[in-house]
């Protein structure tokens, strides 16, 4: 698959980028796609919740009022779950939330990612992310002029003085992230509506996302 390559300013600059088939061509799994999403939400929570039990709270060691003849209710502790201050019950606690996936299966699944994006033509290859100046009125017009109103992840290809001026630049605007090549994952990849991809980043995405990996 041969794409035309555009310049930060969003003209094309003559030249063509082959995408690799095996990554931005391959069979397309949506179960797997769906597995990885679904894994890196796990492992992106926290785990910390934790609420007392009946046990863990203070007070209530007393009988409020003796067993019979008051007309009320038995009641052994004021500590018990139907009353205010209470322990609750099958209360959440601490706990791992993460989930395994092989590597193969996590790297099958960016190609499915991948190659949904590139059949849908939301993969804008460019020659390299350097701007003119570093600065957020910059960046949100070359951003306007490459995709217009819609989100953009750009995935940055080597860590450069460029490339770290520009991660800066966009920090600030709603709907676009700077990630690293390196760390490409489904849950970005289907979370915006463009890629902008350096020719750098595609080699360093080829490095470990080719079909002998």
């Amino acid at each position: 698959m041969k794409v035309d390559i555009y310049s930060l300013n969003g003209k094309k600059t003559g030249a063509q980028a082959d995408l690799p088939a095996d990554i931005f061509e391959a069979p397309v799994n949506v179960d797997l796609m769906h597995q990885a999403y679904v894994r890196q939400l796990a492992n992106a929570r926290a785990g910390t919740h934790s609420t007392k039990t009946r046990s863990e709270t203070r007070g209530g060691g007393r009988k409020p009022w003796k067993q019979k003849g008051t007309g009320r209710a038995r009641q052994g502790s004021i500590r018990a779950a139907q009353w205010v201050g209470g322990g609750k019950i099958h209360t959440p606690k601490p706990r791992d939330y993460s989930l395994e996936m092989p590597k193969k299966m996590r790297r099958a699944a960016l190609r499915s990612a991948l190659s949904v994006k590139a059949a849908s033509n939301e993969i804008l290859v460019v020659d390299e992310l350097k701007l003119a100046e570093a600065k957020t009125k910059n960046m949100a017009q070359a951003l306007l002029t490459l995709v217009g109103q819609d989100s953009a992840l750009i995935l940055l290809g080597e860590k450069t003085e460029h490339e770290a001026a520009l991660a800066k630049s966009t920090r600030n605007l709603p709907g676009t992230k700077t990630l690293d090549a390196m760390y490409l994952n489904v849950r970005d990849l289907l979370g915006f509506d463009k890629v902008i991809l350096p020719v750098k980043a595609l080699d360093v995405i080829a490095s470990y996302l080719g079909q002998d990996k």
